[in-house]
C-alpha cells in the first residue's frame, strides 16, 4: 500500500452510484480514499505522485455482492461441478463420478455440487441408484444447486444409518420410493444427517482456497461481499483473517448460521468483531426460514403448480425467537432466508412491531431472496426499513424449474423488483453463489443481464414489467449492496469513501442489454491499489 500517494484518475466515463453526482470524468485518491470526483475541467491542482489515464473506459464502483457463501464457493472449486457445460445429464454425472473414483481409489468421499434436474437431459433428480452406477464402493454426495438438497448413494445412506424406518428430522424430508425406501435425496435439514460423516477440509487448505477465490472475485470486479453462513458449525471469521495475511483483499461481513450455535450456551461472537469498519467483520446471525422454489420447498402462500403442496417452514418459532433475542442484545443484524410468501410474511410480521435494534443506517433485519412477497410484506418492509437481498440470476439460470413449479404467468410475477422500488423497500442485487445453476455463479454480469432484460439464459421471457434500467441495476449491485450489508463507505465513488472501483471492457451503460454478459472487468482497484488487471482478450 502506497500510504500517502496522491493519484489523479482522468479521462474516464465514471458512473459513481452517488445519487448527488452520478456521472464524472475524473477523481483523486489519497491514502486509499477518494478525495474528489467530478468534471475533468475542475480537477484540483496537484502535485500528484501519479496521474492515471483511464483512456475513456467505463468506471464503476466495485461490485458489492451482499449474498454469497465464499468459503463454500472456494471449497466447491475442487469438487465435481454438475452444471452445464461440464455435466448435461445424469449419464455424464455418472461418468464424472467414475473418473474421480478411478483417480482417488475406493473408500474416499466423492463430492459434487450444482445439479439441477431442469438442466439435466433426463429432467429429473439423480437418485442413490444413479450414483451407485457411478460408484458403489465409496460414499458419494452431490449438493443440488440451491444448496438445500443433497443426493447421496447407497454407501453414504448406509454409513449414516438412514433406512426406510428413519423418521424425517425437524425441518427436513427424506425422499422415499413407493416401497418407503430412501431414494438418496435429502431435503433441507435431512441433508445434515450425512454432513458429520464427510471429512472436513483442513484449515490451511480452506485459507488457500479462499485466497484463490479472492483472485477470482477481483477478476469479476467484486470488492466486497457477505458470507451468509456455512452448512456446518465452522466459524469462517478466522479463515478470512488468515486469508487476508496471504493477500485476500475483499471486505467481508460474516454471518453465523444460528441453527448450529443456538444450543451452545458458550457461543458468543466477540464484541470486537462487530466493528464494521474492519475489512473482515461479524455482521450478525442467519436463519433459514424455508427452502427453494426449484426444490419445491419454499414456503408459499399458494400451492405449487399441479399440486396442493405449499412447501414448509424450516426453522422453529423457538429458534427464530432466540435469534431475535441475540441480535437485539448485541445490536447486530438478523438475516432470514425467505423465498415463499408465507415465510416472508412470518418474519416480516414478527419483526414489524420491534424497534430498530442496530446502530446507524444498518438494517436490523435483512431478508434473502423474496421470490413471492405479499403486498403487506412490501408495505411493512418499506415502512420499517426491513431490507432485502434478491438474485436476478435465479430466474435467469433456473428458468426450467420455475416454469415446472410455478407455470408461466406466476413465474413472471416473481421477484417483483418494480414493486419494491416504487414502495421504497431497501434492496440489492446479489448472486447467492454457489447456490445457483450457473457454471461461474459469482459472475456479476449474467446477474445484471437478468435484472435488466428479465430474459432467461434460454431466451424465455420472465416478465418485462419487472425489468430495471442498467443504471438502476448497477446501483443495486453497488451502493444498495453496501446499504443492505451495512458495510460503511463503499459502493459509491465519492469523497471520503474507499477507492474501490473497476474499469470495464465496454461501456455497460450503452451496450446492447442482451450482451451485458459479454462485458468483462479490465482492472480492479481496492483502496486505491490495483489488485487485478486482465490480459487482452481477442
Amino acid at each position: 500500500m502506497h500510504a500517502n500517494r496522491k493519484t489523479a484518475y482522468i479521462n474516464g466515463k465514471i458512473f459513481t452510484s452517488d445519487r448527488e453526482n452520478l456521472h464524472a470524468e475524473a477523481m483523486t485518491v489519497e491514502n486509499g480514499r477518494i478525495t474528489w470526483v467530478g468534471a475533468q475541467a475542475d480537477l484540483p491542482a496537484g502535485p500528484y505522485d501519479e496521474t492515471v489515464d483511464l483512456q475513456g473506459r467505463r468506471v464503476l464502483p466495485g461490485f458489492v455482492d451482499a449474498h454469497e457463501h465464499p468459503v463454500m464457493l472456494a471449497d466447491f472449486s475442487k469438487k465435481i461441478s454438475s452444471l452445464p457445460p461440464k455435466v448435461n445429464s445424469i449419464e455424464e454425472l455418472k461418468q464424472a463420478i467414475r473418473d474421480v473414483r478411478e483417480q482417488q481409489g475406493p473408500g474416499k468421499w466423492i463430492e459434487g455440487w450444482g445439479y439441477d434436474e431442469g438442466k439435466l437431459a433426463e429432467k429429473r433428480s439423480p437418485t442413490r441408484y444413479d450414483l451407485d452406477e457411478g460408484c458403489s464402493d465409496s460414499p458419494v454426495s452431490i449438493i443440488r444447486t440451491c444448496g438445500h438438497i443433497r443426493c447421496v448413494n447407497s454407501k453414504a445412506l448406509e454409513m449414516a444409518g438412514i433406512t426406510k424406518d428413519t423418521p424425517d428430522p425437524q425441518g427436513g424430508q427424506i425422499d422415499r420410493d413407493e416401497n418407503g425406501e430412501p431414494t438418496g435425496v435429502l431435503r433441507e435439514s435431512a441433508r445434515n444427517l450425512v454432513t458429520p460423516l464427510i471429512p472436513e477440509t483442513t484449515e490451511e487448505q480452506k485459507v488457500d482456497l479462499v485466497v484463490d477465490l479472492g483472485k477470482l472475485l477481483a477478476s469479476q470486479g467484486i470488492t466486497a461481499t457477505c458470507d451468509m453462513g456455512n452448512l456446518d458449525p465452522s466459524d469462517s471469521y478466522d479463515t478470512y483473517m488468515a486469508a487476508v495475511k496471504k493477500g485476500f483483499c475483499q471486505k467481508v461481513g460474516v454471518y453465523y448460521m444460528w441453527e448450529f450455535f443456538a444450543g451452545d450456551p458458550k457461543f458468543q461472537i466477540p464484541e470486537s468483531r462487530f466493528d464494521r469498519s474492519q475489512q473482515i467483520f461479524a455482521a450478525g446471525l442467519k436463519l433459514i426460514g424455508d427452502g427453494s422454489v426449484s426444490g419445491r420447498t419454499a414456503w408459499m402462500n399458494e400451492p405449487y403448480l399441479d399440486s396442493d403442496e405449499c412447501g414448509f417452514p424450516v426453522c422453529s418459532d423457538e429458534l427464530m425467537e432466540s435469534a431475535i433475542a441475540y441480535c437485539k442484545e448485541h445490536h447486530c443484524q438478523l438475516s432470514m432466508h425467505a423465498m415463499g410468501g408465507h415465510a416472508i410474511d412470518r418474519i416480516v410480521d414478527r419483526v414489524y412491531p420491534e424497534e430498530k435494534w442496530t446502530e446507524g443506517d444498518v438494517p436490523h433485519l435483512r431478508m434473502e431472496h423474496w421470490t413471492e412477497p405479499s403486498e403487506s410484506a412490501i408495505r411493512k418492509s418499506a415502512e420499517k426499513g426491513l431490507a432485502v437481498a434478491t438474485q436476478p440470476i435465479f430466474l435467469y439460470a433456473e428458468i426450467e424449474s420455475y416454469l415446472t413449479n410455478l407455470g408461466v404467468e406466476r413465474m413472471k410475477k416473481t421477484y417483483p423488483i418494480q414493486d419494491l422500488l416504487k414502495a421504497g423497500v431497501p434492496f440489492c442485487f446479489s448472486t447467492d453463489a454457489p447456490a445457483t445453476s450457473w457454471a461461474v455463479p459469482s459472475d456479476p454480469f449474467p446477474c445484471l443481464k437478468g435484472g435488466v432484460t428479465r430474459t432467461a439464459w434460454d431466451g424465455t421471457d420472465c416478465g418485462p414489467d419487472n425489468r430495471v434500467d442498467v443504471e438502476t441495476a448497477i446501483q443495486l449491485y453497488t451502493r444498495e449492496g453496501a446499504r443492505v450489508a451495512g458495510i460503511p463507505e463503499i459502493g459509491e465513488l465519492k469523497a471520503g469513501y474507499h477507492a474501490d472501483f473497476i474499469t470495464l471492457s465496454e461501456d455497460i451503460l450503452s451496450v446492447d442489454p442482451m450482451k451485458i454478459d459479454q462485458v468483462y472487468v479490465t482492472a480492479t482497484y481496492v483502496d486505491g491499489e490495483k489488485v487485478y488487471e486482465s490480459e487482452a482478450k481477442s
